[in-house]
């Protein structure tokens, strides 16, 4: 859902002509999501989404030198090793979160009888990728691996709120392929109701995030209650 978020921030500060297609109960649904498909061609994979539609003319950071270009690869690199376990974990393991908002939500824009396997299978990547990439020594338990995933995420937090500032965006008044990713990341976790709150009780706390957050939505996605924010 990060991955469609960001897209759809990409596409909306770029002006591509992009058409959403919510995850329907039909067979033929795309097993990985997000998937863009321009007449024949199917892109599967992030780096080469944003790829294409550089190459249509479609590009967030014709303004950015080359040190900001080089920030831009930093933090999303920063995003995803620090902040996407933690998203994850909030999302797919937390057992409250995911009982009572990601599986419900899921399960019913999925055909049955998917709808009764798949949300846990996506529970038990999710849990297998975050111990992959961050269960080693010194974390033995899964305990510890979650109080790590969450001490990481919200120094991200913080390492966003300082380089953002007072700034509208992250690299002053356009925005910019980071600026995509930032918000794609953190919107799900700032709108979502959840019964377990620990990332975004910390998110709320750091005002200009939350106002980044805010001014996208109201500006960019002025029907979000209309038509419908597909996460």
């Amino acid at each position: 859902m990060y991955f469609s978020a960001v897209f759809q921030a990409y596409a909306k500060f770029t002006g591509a002509p992009l058409t959403v297609n919510a995850i329907n109960k039909s067979w033929k649904a795309p097993k990985e999501v997000p998937v863009l498909i321009s007449e024949d061609t199917v892109i599967s994979q992030p780096a080469k989404i944003l790829n294409f539609l550089r190459k249509q003319k479609y590009n967030a950071d014709y303004e950015l030198t080359a040190k900001q270009g080089a920030d831009t690869l930093a933090y999303i690199a920063l995003l995803e090793e620090k902040l996407l376990p933690a998203l994850l974990h909030t999302f797919w393991v937390e057992a409250e979160n995911y009982c009572s908002v990601t599986k419900p939500w899921f399960a019913s824009r999925i055909r049955f009888p998917l709808s009764l396997y798949l949300p846990g299978r996506m529970s038990r990547e999710a849990l297998n990728r975050i111990l992959l990439t961050r269960g080693g020594p010194p974390l033995y338990s899964l305990t510890e691996v979650e109080a790590q995933i969450y001490r990481d995420a919200k120094e991200c937090l913080n390492l966003l709120s300082k380089r953002l500032g007072t700034s509208q965006f992250f690299f002053g008044n356009t925005p910019s392929t980071l600026d995509a990713f930032v918000f794609g990341f953190l919107a799900p976790l700032y709108k979502v109701c959840f019964p377990r709150v620990q990332l975004q009780e910390h998110l709320k706390q750091l005002p200009n995030l939350c106002r980044f957050c805010d001014d996208i939505l109201s500006f960019y996605f002025r029907q979000l209650r209309r038509d419908g924010f597909h996460l």
